[in-house]
């Protein structure tokens, strides 16, 4: 709290609270006194006062990650993916530097560095996380922290989306390759991505307590957005469930990393190029628009909120050439 106190004809006030540097002015005025004392008192129960960096001059940067890596990754769906970007950042010497001297300049130096390995948008995707860390450390471990570096550091990521489909031949080439694996089941999981449009995670996820076999469909409890959904089986995708044993709780009972391995296997056996799991995902959105479903009807199965960002699966060129090659906009009558 505030304490006034006249001396040699003048008003001195002092401001003490427990996290906050000790503060003093001289008024000539008693209620100029009053006043500055008031509002000193109300910037540091909003919070808007400098706080103490003592505590920070204790911790380095490696220090909040490896906290927030023990505590908060572990409560993600995302944890093994972000446990290992964590891990790697770690070993990074920006994270040998103390808290108290931690600058946006040395976030630029490293953003600067990692460009010349990473793209822009993996390094974004990497850094909202740090950015993360930060805002926990300031709201949940009560650590004074006045700024967050990572806020406002400019990231030119360009836009790296890619609308890779799948070439004449090259699905039958997939499949090909998929029937010499040793796990009977991989080449049914690519035909399965292509019908249903699910992704990788969501697929290998799946149990058999959200597959509905009478009602011909499956059940996204919790996807990439949050959101659940019920994607209606095709014909294809039906058959393959129901030749399946269902002798596991999961529908495909391989772990990530198996697939990502046997995919890398199967592409090297074949002459195709620059092809990802998925990409199989955009291969079956645009199919479907393909068979002419609306929007709306794609982005029930597909599972989009933003349909801009579904758009882009429509290669409505194309659609809208040939649509337009049927009949002329004007007749001629005469």
């Amino acid at each position: 709290m505030a304490t006034i106190r006249k001396r040699n004809g003048k008003y001195h006030v002092q401001f003490r609270r427990q996290g906050f540097p000790s503060q003093t002015k001289t008024f000539h005025q008693l209620k100029e006194a009053q006043e500055w004392a008031r509002f000193v008192e109300v910037k540091a129960d909003q919070g808007d006062l400098p706080q103490k960096r003592t505590p920070l001059k204790s911790k380095k940067l490696g220090d909040l990650v490896g906290r927030y890596k023990r505590e908060i990754t572990p409560t993600k769906k995302g944890a093994t993916t972000e446990e290992i970007v964590l891990t790697a950042f770690l070993r990074h010497p920006i994270c040998n530097i103390r808290l108290d001297k931690l600058s946006k300049a040395d976030f630029a130096r490293y953003r600067d560095e990692r460009l010349q390995q990473v793209s822009g948008t993996t390094l974004k995707r990497q850094l909202n996380t740090i950015r993360h860390i930060f805002n926990i450390a300031k709201t949940e471990w009560d650590l004074p922290i006045a700024e967050n570096p990572i806020q406002g550091l400019r990231l030119d990521a360009r836009d790296v989306r890619r609308e890779r489909r799948l070439s004449e031949g090259e699905y039958e080439k997939l499949r090909q390759a998929a029937r010499t694996r040793q796990i009977p089941f991989i080449e049914k999981i690519l035909i399965f991505a292509i019908e249903t449009a699910m992704r990788k995670g969501e697929i290998l996820a799946l149990r058999w307590d959200q597959v509905d076999l009478k009602r011909r469909s499956v059940t996204i409890l919790e996807s990439k957005n949050g959101y659940s959904r019920t994607i209606p089986l095709t014909p294809t995708a039906f058959a393959i469930l129901q030749g399946m044993g269902g002798q596991h709780d999961r529908v495909f009972p391989i772990t990530a990393n198996a697939l990502r391995m046997a995919w890398e296997r199967m592409l090297a056996k074949t002459d195709i190029e620059d092809l990802h799991f998925h990409d199989l995902r955009h291969e079956a959105i645009s199919r479907f628009f393909e068979m002419g479903l609306t929007v709306p009807e794609v982005a029930s199965i597909s599972g989009h909120k933003d349909i801009k960002m579904l758009m882009r699966y429509a290669h409505a060129g194309n659609q809208l050439s040939e649509k337009l090659q049927r009949e002329d906009l004007i007749r001629d009558d005469t």
